[in-house]
């Protein structure tokens, strides 16, 4: 709205100083015309903006112009201006709006207290674009409109039409009632029913949506960390999941345990499971259990899923059951040992 966009315009004004209308442009996601004309609504409204010419022009507030933005104290706006600076802005496509949301946190603190709030909240960073190991997070392509009308649908309680492509099947369009939306590491995900169905869709799979006008058949409240622990529960018994018993370096348990669907603990004591076709002699014996290695009890996804998670840990890790996985991976070791091993020119 924009009554939203003239706050937005003053309090850039306030905290940064002197601005071109190209600056303010790109910050407002808006037109370089459309800033103009904001621009003499504020003149005639009574605030104290004025134009500087030249190379180094631009516009800006009189000094001592002050808003009545005010309300929160210097570790709630703190909290506010530290969550704002994650990865996370672009969630539920709301970016401008959080950046919007921010220049207002920190319009609200005490003169006294802003740039000591300003300060703190650049020494805390939260979730980074990649670890220590510069491994950068998978990225989802997520269109803004898209985004902007599932989020309608959900939040006003219409039906939504959406141009879904699973993987390896042809897109089509189906007409779901929403329940919400949820992000889980940068994922993000639409909890609806179809046809009194519960589904789950992932949204970068998502490639066109439409919020209908029919209401969506669904309950006026919603507990939603219960319906999602729910389908979490749900997805991790169906399907073709593969459970492994493992032990693990210490070292690089938390890293085995990001790939999994579901981790359960086992003692040191507790023995590898044997299937019938086993032979006992080709069983890892416990004299070959490095010092305090965990054991773990890890579902996958499917095979594919467990043998490409364990592999890429090599020695840090060691299928103790089933005996497929420990067949499949010591034969994927010993094609690469052959074909390094052979002399080349």
């Amino acid at each position: 709205m924009r009554a939203d966009r003239l706050i937005s315009l003053v309090l850039l004004l306030r905290q940064r100083g002197r601005l071109t209308a190209a600056t303010l442009a790109r910050e407002l996601e808006v037109s370089t015309r459309t800033v103009l004309r904001d621009i003499e609504a504020l003149s005639a409204a009574g605030v104290p903006v004025y134009a500087e010419r030249g190379r180094r022009g631009g516009f800006a507030l009189l000094p001592d112009f002050q808003t009545d933005l005010t309300g929160l104290n210097h570790d709630e706006a703190l909290a506010l201006l530290v969550a704002g600076t994650g990865r996370g802005e672009q969630v539920f496509g709301l970016g401008s709006a959080l950046a919007s949301a921010m220049r207002k946190v920190a319009e609200a603190l005490p003169e006294t207290h802003r740039a000591a709030a300003s300060d703190a909240a650049r020494r805390l960073l939260v979730d980074p674009e990649t670890d220590l190991l510069s491994r950068r997070p998978a990225d989802e392509e997520l269109s803004g409109t898209t985004m902007a009308e599932v989020r309608r649908a959900v939040l006003t309680g219409r039906k939504l039409r959406i141009h879904y492509a699973p993987p390896d099947r042809t897109p089509q369009w189906r007409t779901v009632d929403p329940i919400g939306l949820v992000t889980v590491r940068d994922r993000v995900y639409l909890l609806a029913t179809r046809s009194g169905a519960d589904r789950t869709y992932r949204l970068s799979r998502v490639l066109a949506a439409e919020a209908l006008a029919e209401p969506a058949q669904r309950p006026d409240r919603v507990d939603l960390d219960r319906v999602w622990r729910e389908r979490c529960a749900r997805f991790l018994t169906d399907g073709d999941q593969v459970t492994v018993r493992v032990r693990v370096n210490p070292m690089r348990r938390d890293e085995l345990i990001s790939t999994a669907l579901a981790v359960r603990a086992a003692t040191p004591a507790e023995e590898p499971v044997k299937e019938p076709s086993e032979q006992p002699a080709e069983e890892p014996t416990e004299g070959a259990d490095p010092a305090g290695w965990p054991r773990l009890e890890v579902t996958f996804q499917d095979a594919r899923h467990a043998e490409w998670a364990l592999w890429q840990l090599a020695t840090d890790v060691e299928a103790l059951a089933p005996r497929w996985l420990r067949t499949t991976l010591r034969d994927r070791a010993a094609a690469i040992a052959s074909r390094y091993g052979a002399s080349s020119s």
